[in-house]
């Protein structure tokens, strides 16, 4: 007769959701409230730029500045300001989102692969559903498939502006889960350009570019500082970049990565973190918004809209955004906590990581760069394509301040309790303090260490008795 096995204990479960580290929730807070602010100012801006193109006496005017060229056309560089915007401004986006990318692999969510795997599954499902939304819609009704990764790319800071205008006070770990959602949605964005938007190549500036980036890793290595040294040498790497068919963007998602993220002996802040710091309201505050307004002045009238229901194409950027993007961050999240053994925090429930996930059908800044990628022989589509992120990002919109504000009082009394400082010492109380399941597993730690010691006692007692000393 075989021997009774004794059964395996379940493995301890662990909690996503749950409450910030101090040092990640005051990363997450001053980030979030730069791109909050930024946010604000992109909606200004997008309003701006529909107005001015639908106003019947300033729409000839929006067209011929969007179109204005301007560089040293020996360079290659005899750009229109919206191409301008697009390729130049934009650069300095991606360069936040390489340095943002570099700091969550080595100091961030990301660093450890059980606690990256959630919110990479949800953002690579946040990806695939939404292409492959469009790619059905589109085989259905014989349209293009070159817009399929259209609606693919969530804009954090226009979603965080959302939230802002609606005054929902999401809790700080839901807003992290947002924020590493995007960067991950990002970095594969970043591979989306670079992989399928690629035209013909010159070898000659790429390999100009790779040399720039080189030597602008080989400065940073030898720890040379002064913003003199690094501007000039970025802009020689982006316009080399620009030449060698290659999107400029990459330029500076590759500067951002190089950025060393880690604290060392006697830092208060990192490289990267301090450049981020100083940059982050450039991107979010200037670069992003002038994108937004060379980029989304398109008519829009009743006709527009029914349009947009109308075109295959169009259609399929819609569903993409409302419904792909809602279905596939939510499925991945649930499958990778349902596989993983992982539980949501306590204070959360599914309908919240759902409302997240709706707000991430917000596409607009990178959304609207790849609809121009996309279908850059064919004006009249791309403004049609245009229209669909615009509404597609609206609807999004709507449908996560709905779901938002029916749980909005949660939000309010979770984030009054992340926030409550009664002792005024500039750290919140939650952090200076335990619950109390973590005193009794302390108490039971003493216990144990003193039975131990009290063992160990009796041990050397009994054999300094049985010890007679020398003969």
């Amino acid at each position: 007769m075989s021997a009774r096995r004794t059964p395996t204990p379940p493995a301890t479960a662990r909690r996503f959701l749950g409450r910030l580290s101090l040092p990640e929730r005051n990363f997450v807070a001053e980030a979030l409230r730069t791109e909050t602010v930024g946010g604000v100012l992109l909606l200004v801006a997008a309003v701006t730029a529909l107005i001015w193109a639908n106003v019947p006496s300033l729409a000839s005017s929006y067209a011929a500045v969007r179109d204005f060229h301007l560089g040293p056309a020996a360079l290659g560089l005899d750009l229109s300001i919206g191409h301008w915007a697009a390729d130049g401004l934009l650069a300095v986006f991606f360069f936040v989102a390489g340095v943002e990318l570099k700091r969550e692999l080595v100091a961030g969510e990301l660093r450890d692969p059980k606690a990256a795997l959630l919110p990479v599954v949800a953002a690579l499902c946040g990806m695939a559903a939404p292409a492959l939304v469009y790619t059905l819609t589109n085989l259905a009704g014989g349209g293009s498939l070159g817009g399929w990764a259209v609606p693919t790319a969530t804009d954090i800071a226009f979603a965080l502006a959302v939230l802002a205008v609606i005054g929902t006070s999401l809790p700080a770990a839901l807003r992290a889960f947002l924020l590493t959602l995007a960067v991950v949605d990002d970095l594969f964005a970043i591979l989306i350009i670079a992989v399928f938007f690629t035209s013909d190549l010159n070898f000659a500036a790429l390999g100009g570019a790779l040399v720039g980036l080189a030597v602008f890793w080989w400065l940073l290595r030898k720890g040379v500082r002064g913003w003199y040294v690094y501007v000039p040498l970025a802009l020689v790497i982006w316009g080399l970049m620009y030449n060698s068919g290659i999107h400029a963007t990459i330029a500076g998602v590759a500067m951002g990565l190089m950025l060393r993220c880690t604290r060392r002996e006697g830092e208060e802040q990192s490289p990267g973190e301090h450049i981020e710091h100083l940059v982050r309201p450039l991107s979010a505050g200037l670069a992003v918004p002038l994108f937004a307004l060379f980029s989304a002045g398109v008519a829009v009238s009743g006709g527009a809209i029914a349009d947009v229901f109308a075109q295959p194409e169009t259609l399929g950027v819609v569903l993409g955004l409302v419904v792909g993007k809602t279905v596939g961050i939510f499925a991945g999240t649930w499958l990778t906590a349902r596989f993983t053994r992982a539980t949501l925090s306590d204070d959360l429930a599914w309908p919240d990581v759902f409302a997240v996930a709706t707000l991430a059908g917000i596409g607009f800044t990178v959304s609207l760069l790849i609809g121009d990628l996309a279908f850059a022989g064919d004006a009249e589509l791309t403004d049609r394509i245009k229209a669909a992120v615009l509404l597609g990002s609206f609807i999004a919109a709507v449908l996560a301040t709905v779901l938002l504000k029916v749980r909005n009082a949660k939000y309010a009394r979770l984030h009054a309790e992340e926030e409550r400082d009664d002792d005024l010492d500039g750290v919140p109380d939650i952090y200076e303090q335990h619950d109390p399941a973590y005193h009794l597993r302390m108490a039971e730690m003493y216990e144990r260490k003193a039975a131990e010691h009290r063992r160990l006692a009796e041990v050397v007692g009994r054999a300094g008795e049985r010890y007679d000393g020398p003969a």
